[in-house]
């Protein structure tokens, strides 16, 4: 097998790996050993969901399928290898004595530097990390009557339209739709293998990140929530050289089964400048040959995807498709509220033997919407999920904060290099298992070393304006962005002296009991628009979500069993994150481990 680069230079999988993909994260293999389908008592880094309809493998089947068509439209997702895919079809197609018309959605993009113009008002300043969100539909980048008045050549056995947009030509026929994981649509990035939509050439990354971020991935999704009802075929693009996919309808019975039940998304993980040693020393199934963990994206799911199995067979669709499908569902009550934005995020923040984050704040409602045109704001908690016994957590002003000398001291040190003795200005607390600590929007703030943080958030996730970030390069040797004066449009100077203790630090109460269970209230600020929950049981307690989404975790046991109304059941082990849909109703928690289990739940209020 051979991947094509974007230079039209043949390599093998194997090279593939360190030219293709720049990363140390292990791909996600095709096809699960046997006993990996078993119920993991430890944390799974590849959970999957089985569904009753076929998962294929490779392209062979794939190319059998289409030449019994006679017209196809293969659309998909930015950083797809297109040229590979098209190699490895048109070589069984070939092969079973077809003649095929092949025809590239991207030859009737408009030139780089029309398209350079319509999303450079959506691209912010050069200089800047952050953009706004498109307006653009995707059909706005193609000479797009030109590409709707190509037709079906019947001379040929076979016509393919194929690309990102190629459902656009409008031509009545089936549509292949090919996704990717956002994760290795950025490895690629990285490795610069692939480009923006558009663009004859890779840019750097930081630039690549926004531009797919703030124009690309918005496009994008609206363009495939559009074709959803339309698709006939779902496949997975990560592999390049090879390829697993299914039949949409199977795939969409799946999402109908897991948004009644429970489920969780493929977590992914990414060293960083602070970057500590938990996630690397607990986590099996890692590269454990790398300097840090920083991040878990355990529930990112602008970023994660959900990963489904049939006889081993793996298939990853991102997360969106549950939002487009099934988001009433999932949400319940709140679906018309947040529409197809799931709204409550998990992470882990690993800072064990690593270093502090950077001093920081994020922006506040009115502030993001008007400057970068999200929705909701990053309105975020910190719970302790673990922490060395000198840990602490940065939160709120001194009383005495004098936000001028602040700022002041600040430029300084971005201009200077001069260090700044941020506890003259910022309290620091000690942090202890199961603290959480509120940071709604505009609060200072920062996870001190030696803690592992559980992000408990609003979905929401780039937008960090730095203070101060203790003079370090990031793992490159580059200095990370400082953002003084976006966090000064948007800090809460008020949040400061003994008013910080009695507001951002949360009071654990018990609001309810059982025979061998507790349900303890770790209440929210008021600005959050979820609450968090622990329940601590001995060995089974029912639980009823009330037509609301419940984001769980087990934060202290081995592992439990979960089983919803409809008789599903699954294992979930320490520190892994599920979902339990609106739609589920109620469920029952079991312990299965030798000491009383605590876990974790967020839902909207």
């Amino acid at each position: 097998m051979y991947i094509t680069t974007k230079n039209k230079r043949r390599v093998t999988a194997e090279e593939a790996t360190n030219i293709l993909r720049k990363t140390s994260q292990f791909l996600m293999p095709l096809q699960l050993p046997q006993e990996g389908l078993e119920s993991p008592q430890a944390y799974n880094i590849y959970p999957s969901h089985r569904i009753d309809g076929e998962i294929f493998h490779g392209y062979k089947l794939l190319a059998d399928w289409i030449g019994q068509q006679g017209s196809v439209i293969i659309d998909g997702y930015a950083g797809n290898f297109w040229s590979t895919i098209q190699t490895e079809l048109n070589q069984h197609l070939e092969n079973a004595g077809l003649n095929v018309n092949w025809l590239s959605a991207a030859d009737y993009l408009k030139k780089p530097a029309e398209i350079d113009l319509l999303v450079e008002p959506f691209l912010g300043s050069e200089e800047s990390v952050w953009g706004t969100r498109c307006t653009l539909e995707l059909a706005e980048l193609f000479e797009i009557d030109v590409l709707r008045s190509t037709a079906i050549n019947s001379s040929y056995d076979v016509n393919i339209m194929i690309g990102c947009g190629a459902a656009l030509c409008g031509w009545n026929a089936p549509v292949v739709y090919i996704d990717l994981p956002k994760n290795e649509l950025q490895f690629r990035m990285r490795a610069g293998s692939i480009t923006n939509l558009g663009c004859n050439a890779p840019a750097d990354n930081v630039s690549m990140y926004k531009r797919f971020y703030f124009v690309d991935w918005v496009m994008l999704n609206q363009h495939k929530k559009v074709l959803v009802d339309r698709m006939t075929i779902i496949a997975d693009g990560q592999w390049g050289n090879d390829i697993n996919w299914a039949f949409a309808a199977d795939l969409f019975r799946g999402i109908d089964d897991i948004s009644e039940s429970a489920f969780r998304v493929r977590p992914w993980f990414e060293p960083g400048a602070w970057g500590g040693q938990w996630i690397k020393e607990h986590i099996e199934g890692i590269n454990k040959d790398v300097v840090n963990y920083a991040w878990s994206f355990e529930l990112i799911v602008p970023e994660n995807g959900i990963v489904f199995e049939h006889n081993g067979y793996l298939l990853e669709i991102s997360f969106d498709f549950m939002m487009f499908c099934n988001g009433q569902q999932i949400l319940g009550e709140h679906a018309a509220l947040f529409g197809d934005e799931f709204p409550i995020r998990f992470d882990f923040l690993d800072t064990v033997n690593g270093g502090n984050l950077s001093i920081q704040c994020h922006p506040r409602l009115a502030y993001i919407r008007e400057v970068f045109g999200e929705n909701i704001t990053q309105d975020e908690t910190y719970y302790i999920l673990d922490c060395s016994s000198d840990a602490g957590v940065y939160l709120g002003f001194q009383e005495d904060i004098d936000p001028d000398a602040f700022k002041t001291e600040l430029l300084r040190s971005r201009s200077e290099g001069t260090e700044v003795d941020i506890t003259k200005h910022v309290q620091l607390h000690h942090a202890n298992k199961h603290d959480l600590f509120l940071i709604p929007n505009g609060t200072v703030h920062s996870a001190g070393e030696g803690n592992l943080v559980l992000e408990i958030s609003a979905t929401p996730y780039i937008f960090t304006f730095k203070m101060y970030d203790w003079l370090r390069l990031d793992l490159e040797g580059k200095p990370r962005p400082i953002n003084i004066e976006h966090a000064f449009n948007n800090l809460d100077f008020n949040r400061k002296g003994s008013l910080v203790k009695q507001e951002l630090i949360s009071k654990p109460t018990v609001i309810a009991t059982g025979k061998g269970w507790e349900l303890i209230h770790l209440p929210t600020h008021r600005e959050h628009f979820y609450d968090v929950h622990r329940v601590e049981f001995d060995s089974v307690v029912e639980i009823s979500n009330q037509g609301r989404c419940h984001v769980l975790m087990l934060v202290e046991g081995e592992s439990i069993v979960i089983e919803t109304a409809n008789g599903r059941k699954h294992t979930y082990a320490f520190a892994e994150t599920f979902v339990i849909p609106a739609a589920a109703g109620s469920y029952r928690l079991t312990n299965l481990g030798g000491q009383r289990a605590k876990v974790v739940k967020a839902f909207l209020k």
